[in-house]
């Protein structure tokens, strides 16, 4: 590989592909298996419909919510391990220095080309090094809270719209079976997907993604069910 060529590679894909994928997935199979069992229950379009908005706005704010939380935590760890880093470089630079020079000699480099790497890349950027090697963190690639927020919920949405578009266009007997094959086409869909993007095999992910899908359609639709005769 030439000088200067960046080599990319699909893990580093991982971040937003678990939001994208995941949250697309969760609001298809979520709004679908609840349109199902409300569906189970009553048989009333108007109803159905209200379900399918309902769980399509709170799943998104949710998925957002939860996500936005947990990045945030994520980065306020990050943040506070480099201000201890920032403070440990300002107080014992020796001590850091020799502390990242062990970290090299634990990977397989001499004790002097140990030290005169870490002594080299300590002149330049010192805090970036320690972060990288000691910490695991990139300095551009800290984590993004309302990013990760934003992509979750929109991703949701737009899986959760399918079976409610279906709901919208669909009348009469035909309007459950085209939400269940409709969830099951854009699971197997989105599990392709998620593999093709991720370098994994296609069909196996398709495939579990289908059956876990059935699954919870089918444990959605029996509470309906129960649950609609218990009330009646």
């Amino acid at each position: 590989m030439g000088a200067g060529t960046k080599e990319f590679h699909k893990s580093g894909r991982a971040a937003w592909l678990r939001a994208g994928v995941l949250g697309a997935n969760d609001g298809l199979l979520s709004v679908a298996s609840l349109m199902i069992g409300v569906g189970a229950a009553s048989s009333d379009r108007r109803s159905l419909l209200v379900a399918g908005f309902a769980a399509l706005a709170a799943g998104a704010m949710s998925m957002a919510a939860g996500e936005y939380g947990s990045v945030s935590s994520q980065r306020d760890t990050e943040l506070a391990d480099l201000a201890r880093e920032r403070r440990e470089l300002e107080l014992t630079p020796d001590a850091e220095l020799a502390e990242l020079a062990a970290i090299y000699r634990g990977r397989g480099l001499s004790d002097r080309l140990a030290e005169q790497v870490a002594s080299e890349l300590s002149a330049s950027n010192p805090l970036e090094h320690h972060a990288r090697d000691e910490l695991g963190l990139e300095l551009g690639k800290l984590a993004r809270p309302v990013q990760a927020g934003l992509v979750s919920a929109a991703s949701f949405a737009t899986g959760g719209l399918v079976p409610v578009v279906l709901a919208l266009v669909l009348s009469g007997s035909a309007r459950q079976p085209a939400i269940v094959v409709g969830a099951l086409l854009g699971l197997a869909g989105l599990g392709a997907a998620g593999a093709r993007l991720g370098g994994a095999p296609l069909v196996p992910a398709a495939v579990r993604m289908v059956l876990l899908g059935g699954a919870a359609m089918a444990v959605t639709t029996v509470v309906g069910r129960l649950v609609g005769h218990a009330v009646a």
